[in-house]
């Protein structure tokens, strides 16, 4: 299958020229990677050439890298249902550019897109309905985000007194930098008794 999806892929990067940076086989996958302003020109050419037909959006998803000047990858799964073949197409995108919707293409692009905007602030331009999608409407923040911390900012909990959901700062109620992580087996190595041998006499 890769020599299949090499042809393509010298195919793909002859049809558009500068449109694409890379095209690479990557562990028998087609990869192509363009710049957010070529995006719908490539996503168009994908899907209509009858040499590609990917006329099925599998996924759109996003990637952080925070040492990189271009932050997040916008990554794209593609279906040929014809050819039984699958292209991904990666854009990256820094943390203050918007990257063009591809609803116009494939309609259930725009809740993939609600998701990576909610999860990591990426913004698509031209989305009619750009908002969260999986996090509550005060949310504050990106949660995918390797900069978010783990514990979030802040816990919601119902309130009998108030009868109502209420929003509070995290409180840990352990101190997780204090916390012994062995391994229960490893620690018992050396003990001449373990837990549950009274039981055995």
């Amino acid at each position: 299958m890769s020599t299949v999806y090499r042809e393509l892929g010298d195919f793909v990067a002859a049809a558009l020229g500068p449109s694409v940076e890379v095209v690479d086989v990557k562990l028998g996958e087609l990869m192509v990677t363009c710049t957010p302003g070529n995006l719908v020109k490539v996503m168009k050419f994908l899907r209509n050439d009858s040499n590609c037909r990917f006329e099925m959006l599998i996924d759109i998803c996003g990637v952080d890298f925070p040492e990189r000047e271009q932050r997040f990858d916008v990554v794209y799964n593609l279906l040929s249902l014809k050819h039984n073949y699958r292209i991904r197409v990666k854009v990256p995108a820094s943390e203050d550019e918007s990257v063009p919707s591809v609803v116009d293409l494939w309609p259930t692009a725009g809740w993939f897109e609600r998701e990576a905007y909610d999860m990591f602030g990426i913004f698509f331009e031209g989305n009619p309905d750009l908002r969260r999608i999986l996090t509550d409407y005060g949310f504050e923040g990106h949660p995918f985000r390797k900069d978010f911390p783990l514990t979030g900012y802040v816990e919601v909990r119902y309130d009998v007194e108030q009868k109502r959901v209420i929003y509070e700062p995290v409180k840990l109620r352990q101190e997780f930098r204090s916390f012994d992580f062995e391994s229960p087996w490893e620690g018992m190595l050396h003990a001449r008794r373990l837990p549950g041998d009274e039981k055995a006499q």
